[in-house]
């Protein structure tokens, strides 16, 4: 298996541990979230991967939404949520892992980033971002987003 599989964290459970990043903006009133293409199976998810040496959870959530989706911006070190998914390794080899979720409020989109050529991007609306996503439990956080983030709809946006 190569090294970047190899899983650095566990839950109580005993899932190896990733950390993902819900890109968010306030749009127009609304929160939307920046889906990312994954390079096997060109399915919507967030950026995600595993923990780095020297970072937090949250800063390596960070790290992944600047390389795999070319995003800047202020990060909630709070844990806003988690879900379960299976990562595939190789064809018919599968890991069960557990994925902890931070918000990044969105400031910078970047032109070129390291995975621009591997994996598409785009805005949705929280729901339909919600309605995107295979993971059952990921489309429950993202659309309870705006309540988790604390982020009131009902005002005119930023």
């Amino acid at each position: 298996m190569p090294k970047d599989l190899v899983p650095t964290a566990e839950d109580r459970d005993g899932l190896p541990i990733q950390c993902g990043a819900v890109c968010w903006r306030k749009h127009r009133g609304s929160v939307e979230v920046l889906l990312i293409t994954s390079r096997d199976t060109g399915r919507w998810v967030i950026p995600k991967g595993w923990p780095m040496s020297g970072l937090t959870l949250g800063g390596a959530a960070a790290r992944e939404a600047w390389e795999e989706a070319g995003v800047r911006g202020a990060l909630d070190e709070g844990e806003i949520g988690a879900f379960c998914y299976d990562k595939l390794l190789k064809p018919g080899q599968a890991l069960h892992c557990r994925v902890n979720v931070y918000g990044l409020r969105v400031s910078e989109l970047a032109d070129k980033f390291p995975e621009r050529k591997m994996r598409r991007r785009k805005w949705f609306d929280h729901a339909k971002a919600a309605r995107k996503v295979a993971e059952p439990e990921l489309r429950g956080l993202l659309m309870a987003l705006p309540m988790l983030l604390g982020v009131d709809t009902a005002l005119a946006a930023e």
